[in-house]
């Protein structure tokens, strides 16, 4: 009974709805439908491709930037600036015209005597507030209180 019942209702639904203007109508609307969803997926397609493309290109820039420095820093490393740099740090030579100056090592004295004056400037600016700071830097009370 349920399937007559059913069947009696569609045949009423398709005489009074079934027009020739309702079938085109609906007929546009899925194509319309079908049209706005190819469109949003190719854009949403176009998008991902799009940011794809900028990352790589992100990507080009940083390694082209590398690339550059790694090209500066071996042009400095075969200047002859710095072969006098690596002459002069490593293995103690010195230019025509310079005099080497050698100093004795500081003894254990002026060691600690120097050790001890940080700790006391140290523990001095730390117990003062910032403004007293840097009052003392700009009057040079620092430097005073150094010399003394």
């Amino acid at each position: 009974m349920n399937t007559i019942g059913i069947a009696k209702h569609l045949r009423h639904l398709w005489r009074e709805y079934g027009t020739l203007n309702n079938i085109v109508i609906v007929v546009a609307l899925v194509i319309a439908a079908s049209w706005a969803w190819g469109t949003i997926s190719t854009m949403q397609t176009n998008f991902a491709a799009e940011r794809a493309y900028e990352e790589q290109q992100r990507q080009l820039q940083l390694t082209q930037l590398q690339v550059d420095t790694l090209q500066f820093e071996q042009n400095y490393y075969k200047s002859d600036e710095y072969k006098d740099l690596i002459a002069r740090t490593n293995l103690g030579l010195v230019s025509i015209g310079e005099k080497v100056l050698l100093l004795p090592p500081n003894s254990v004295i002026a060691k600690a005597d120097g050790a001890t004056t940080e700790k006391v400037s140290a523990q001095a600016t730390s117990t003062m507030s910032n403004f007293e700071q840097w009052m003392n830097f700009l009057t040079g009370a620092n430097a005073r209180n150094l010399q003394n």
